[in-house]
């Protein structure tokens, strides 16, 4: 009877402790969170300072794979970028993958660069990059980037014009899951910085990824929280003239 009384008190403490393993538990600093959205994906945010918005949180994903790993967008800074590397640990980076050229898919890239992680984007990116005096990804690639991380395809593809004119998003197939960066908003944002915005074709192009990739399960935004295909009808609805 003892022996049962012990074995189901430590049941109840681990049943405990994992009721509480939240995705906020994975990592957090004053510069970098990192959530936990399934066993080798996971999303990483930093947060960006600015002017007509305040204190921005800025997500980007890892994913990883028989000890390989790839990352979409750095954080916001090289502060945020060494914490996320050194959180990564000894599993080789195979690339750092910028979504589009504004400062929440690049703010960090000095870091990865420093440590030798080679970096990738769409040749407009670079264009852009260059031209608003951003530092710049190290490769190139026309319309879409296949990458082997362990034994699966990650795959970087520009479907078209929207939050700006380079954003390309992240598919995973075995994962049925999409990194969106700003191409695809959080359920009920308002449209946010459309600076560099193509208003008329952002539905357009976020059709054509629903159109393609039918079994999604998991949609990451590049701000806000993690959802599904719902987001994609959302930024669709939004950005489409009534």
């Amino acid at each position: 009877m003892k022996n049962k009384i012990f074995i189901l008190g430590i049941i109840t403490i681990f049943i405990s402790c994992n009721s509480n393993n939240t995705p906020s538990d994975i990592y957090h600093s004053e510069h970098l969170k990192i959530e936990k959205i399934t066993k080798n994906l996971y999303k990483h945010i930093s947060f960006l300072n600015t002017q007509d918005y305040g204190k921005v949180p800025c997500n980007g994903i890892i994913y990883f794979n028989n000890n390989e790993a790839v990352i979409f967008d750095t954080p916001s800074n090289d502060k945020a970028s060494a914490e996320l590397i050194n959180w990564i640990g000894k599993r080789d980076i195979k690339a750092i993958i910028a979504t589009h050229f504004h400062i929440d898919c690049l703010g960090g890239l000095n870091e990865f660069h420093s440590k030798g992680i080679k970096s990738y984007a769409h040749k407009l990116t670079i264009k852009l990059a260059k031209e608003n005096n951003k530092v710049l990804p190290q490769n190139g690639f026309e319309k879409q980037l296949e990458m082997k991380v362990g034994n699966e395809i990650v795959l970087a593809k520009h479907f078209g014009e929207g939050h700006t004119k380079d954003n390309i998003i992240a598919y995973i197939e075995s994962e049925k899951a999409i990194f969106g960066g700003c191409l695809i908003k959080e359920m009920g944002s308002g449209k946010g910085n459309l600076e560099d915005a193509n208003i008329k074709e952002w539905p357009k192009t976020v059709s054509k990824i629903k159109d393609e990739l039918t079994e999604l399960e998991i949609v990451i935004p590049g701000h806000g929280k993690t959802g599904n295909n719902n987001l994609l009808d959302y930024t669709i609805e939004l950005f489409t003239e009534n």
